[in-house]
């Protein structure tokens, strides 16, 4: 049974740890192969689960060493229709990956979980398409009934919230909404942005989360930012604005480059983990109510854990004026 599908703790305001780039983990640093970045496939073999539940503790150490709370993102951003063809995956066949991926955020869960430190498990969706492309518009109804499978195989799993992982288009973010409003479950949306703060449509980030509000009466728990450096998104929010409220979470990435620089590499730029702390910790003194704190592409433990070491603790120094 769901723990906090009724309400979830991280709204509260308590600062909670997630994950880094997994797939860029796996791929890069572990020498896993992952054809289109699937990392639920792992899941099948006794060596890629063991590998899973090594990165998700690598984490949790984090957390624990510090009494913060943390949110699972199940490995199953790709773990949809389309990307579940191209892997040979049957219907049947995805759903149950989909559960057992579920079912391993339960294992790590019901282990490490403790009364002062409550532990979210969420269902991580991710775009139909590519997540620094846009490639070809869904409209909102195509967007709902193509998520409406994952997102009703989450409902019927221990999984207490769906988070839609690197949007970057409104209308498939609407349609992921509307879907989990339709099954009972939480959604938090978190929008790819470009180096000019905007989604890889062009819109800006206000407008984005103003058409999803619209369109679905506010129905998002909340919002995220993923897949951006900090200094491609900082000059976008606005301090004081009443959307920017909506943020409750930072996924960036490790690198400053763009998303076009990023397609193109051969190699893993993983930035400096100890400034990218620093920028976090920077961006919670303008927002206090960014409590959801993780990594995107090129992240890994070290850089989470230089962002919980730069952030926790309400007599953090403050960045010096400039």
């Amino acid at each position: 049974m769901a723990r906090h599908r009724t309400e979830l703790p991280q709204r509260e305001g308590r600062l909670f740890l997630t994950d880094g780039g997994l797939e860029t983990t796996l791929i890069f640093l572990e020498g896993h192969e992952l054809p289109y970045f699937a990392a639920f496939d792992l899941i099948n073999s006794e060596h890629g689960r063991n590998a899973l539940l090594a990165y998700y503790r690598s984490y949790l150490s984090i957390a624990a060493a510090h009494g913060l709370g943390f949110i699972f993102e199940s490995p199953t951003w790709r773990a949809s229709s389309d990307w579940g063809d191209k892997l040979g995956y049957s219907a049947a066949a995805l759903a149950d990956v989909n559960r057992r991926s579920i079912d391993l955020m339960v294992e790590l869960r019901d282990a490490h979980q403790t009364k002062d430190a409550p532990m979210v498990i969420s269902g991580c969706v991710g775009p139909r398409g590519d997540g620094y492309d846009p490639g070809r518009l869904m409209n909102v109804a195509q967007a709902e009934a193509y998520h409406a499978g994952q997102i009703a195989t989450f409902n019927e799993t221990q999984a207490d919230m769906v988070t839609a992982i690197t949007m970057t288009n409104a209308n498939e973010a609407i349609g992921i909404t509307r879907a989990a409003v339709a099954a009972g479950m939480p959604i938090a949306i978190s929008f790819t942005l470009e180096t000019d703060g905007c989604l890889p449509t062009g819109q800006s980030l206000e407008d984005a989360i103003g058409a999803v509000d619209t369109a679905t009466r506010r129905a998002p728990a909340y919002y995220m930012i993923n897949c951006a450096h900090p200094t491609h998104f900082e000059s976008a929010l606005p301090v004081g604005a009443d959307w920017v409220q909506r943020l409750r979470g930072i996924r960036a990435n490790a690198s400053q480059r763009s998303h076009a620089e990023l397609d193109q590499a051969k190699d893993l730029d993983a930035g400096d983990p100890a400034e990218l702390g620093r920028q976090y910790r920077t961006l919670r003194h303008r927002f206090s109510h960014l409590n959801v704190l993780g990594g995107c592409c090129g992240t890994d433990h070290r850089h989470v854990e230089q962002i919980c070491l730069a952030c926790v603790g309400a007599d953090a120094p403050r960045p010096a004026a400039p």
